[in-house]
């Protein structure tokens, strides 16, 4: 704990069974309470490997959900577990669990209620090996985003996040996509609801077991990107009113 307050961290999922162990055993349980892990139904053995390693919940989907599908699952398990900071880590060890003190801190101690650990701040994004279309398409993308939404983030696609229980508890998340999107409908809902953002640099790795999305799936993400910012303004003027806010 942190201030009295309960950290739980959130793994989806999904063929990590080369990566788990090395992000588990990163995680500082000096200050973490709970681990969850949601297996949107690998091919691997994810599962087995979060059993041997000790990981206390386990839920495992029957049928793939996708991935907005498993943050769900996710998140709604932290909330049964009465976390007060919930915090998204990705188990394919893309991210470092190095960071998680420092984002729970900011939470901890009033500071902002949601964290971002972002790879565009500073260099760790190309340093890292981040592909440079990626690289290009994500600055694009989150300039049109911080334009239609009137936000100043350095990058809207970073996996890897931190959430105050309120925060969860006030936004209708499980009304969002299954898909990739989910992630960018998220934070477009927080900033509906008038929270701030805070981020922090995030070192990232790319190498052959790190998670990705290939270049189709990418476009069709940045569709869903750019209708999820249009859907923001025009819910804020009062044209086009969405559930997603309710």
């Amino acid at each position: 704990m942190l201030n009295n307050k309960k950290i739980v961290i959130v793994l989806p999922a999904y063929n990590a069974a080369k990566t788990l162990k090395k992000t588990y055993d990163e995680i500082p349980f000096d200050i973490v309470d709970e681990v969850i892990l949601v297996d949107d139904r690998s091919k691997d053995e994810t599962v087995e490997v979060a059993r041997s390693i000790g990981i206390r919940h386990i839920i495992v989907h029957d049928v793939n959900k996708g991935y907005g599908g498993n943050q769900k699952s996710c998140y709604n398990k932290a909330l049964e577990l009465n976390a007060d900071i919930v915090v998204m880590l990705h188990p394919d060890y893309q991210y470092t669990p190095l960071l998680i003190p420092s984002m729970c801190h900011i939470i901890a101690n009033g500071l902002y209620p949601v964290v971002l650990g972002s790879r565009i701040l500073g260099k760790g994004a190309l340093n890292g090996g981040m592909p440079y279309y990626k690289y290009i398409f994500n600055r694009l993308l989150t300039l049109t985003e911080n334009i239609l939404i009137h936000q100043k983030l350095s990058e809207y696609h970073t996996g890897y996040r931190a959430f105050s229980k309120e925060v969860l508890q006030n936004i209708n998340y499980n009304a969002n996509n299954d898909d990739f999107v989910f992630d960018n409908e998220m934070l477009s809902q927080i900033f509906m609801k008038g929270y701030e953002i805070a981020e922090i640099t995030c070192p990232t790795k790319y190498f052959e077991e790190a998670s990705s999305i290939n270049f189709s799936r990418s476009m069709k993400y940045g569709l869903g990107v750019l209708r999820v910012s249009f859907r923001h303004r025009l819910h804020q003027w009062g044209i086009i009113k969405s559930k997603l806010y309710e």
